[in-house]
């Protein structure tokens, strides 16, 4: 099992190469030891549940997640993001890196944070969704993009991992741009369940080849449905999950028995 832990934390579930925590991210993440971590992966809340409405499956529906997806205060939001930030700087290897997804909704502080907290941002990726929900409230430009930013530590900005040749040719021998267009999760990865804010896994895949190794260590502090362990498992690489909602982690349980898709 994956030994990288201190004052005798229990998994919720552990095989030899996976690891899934039910518990506060922060309490996890100051008991992971320093520079142990290869790449991180990190979802956190979007914070968007204002009472707002969208569109899915054709219904109208609200966007409200759940109280995990709650803030009260601009401030309140970036001191949450600085806080998981910094823990996350901690237990990164020098030559890690990591990778954020959000919205507009978070992501302008989330870019803000890892400066403040000493990382250097790579990339600014857009994933331009092909299939994004109708936009019901006619007020706006429909919203079809997410942003995923990529940072390593600022002070070992040269050595971080990239496989530039590997990316370029599954890119049909050119470099490939910071605009991935994809569609939304489909069905076919939510057979055993779903999560509000679910990835599909030809994005963490994709991730997860550029930046590491076979047999690397991935960090997913807000694992959700653990479509980075999934993906981590697909490639050779091991991974450790964490989330405080036990529907969510048994989600990511029978997700990575399985395979996560049919």
């Amino acid at each position: 099992m994956i030994e990288i832990f201190q004052d005798g934390l229990t998994p919720y579930y552990h095989t030899e190469n996976e690891i899934l925590f039910l518990n506060d991210t922060f309490f996890v993440l100051e008991r992971i030891q320093p520079l142990s971590v290869d790449m991180i992966f990190a979802d956190p809340p979007y914070f968007l549940s204002n009472g707002g409405i969208t569109c899915r499956a054709g219904k109208m529906v609200s966007v409200n997640k759940g109280i995990w997806d709650i803030i009260h205060s601009v401030s309140e939001k970036h001191a949450f993001n600085r806080k998981w930030i910094h823990l996350c700087k901690k237990i990164l290897k020098p030559n890690g890196t990591i990778w954020v997804s959000g919205t507009l909704h978070n992501i302008y502080s989330i870019g803000m944070a890892l400066e403040q907290e000493g990382f250097h941002i790579i990339n600014n990726i857009t994933w331009q969704k092909t299939n994004p929900p109708p936009n019901l409230v006619c007020k706006c430009f429909t919203h079809s993009t997410e942003t995923v930013l990529w940072a390593c530590k600022d002070e070992e900005r040269t050595k971080y991992t990239f496989h530039y040749r590997l990316i370029k040719t599954q890119n049909g021998g050119k470099q490939m741009k910071d605009v991935w267009e994809g569609p939304l999760t489909p069905k076919s990865e939510k057979i055993y369940g779903k999560h509000p804010t679910q990835k599909p896994l030809y994005l963490l895949n994709r991730i997860i080849e550029a930046s590491t190794n076979q047999g690397d260590l991935i960090l997913d502090p807000f694992c959700g449905s653990s479509s980075t362990g999934v993906a981590a498992r697909g490639l050779g690489r091991r991974y450790i999950g964490i989330d405080r909602e036990e529907e969510f982690i048994e989600l990511s349980i029978r997700r990575l028995e399985q395979g996560g898709i049919k």
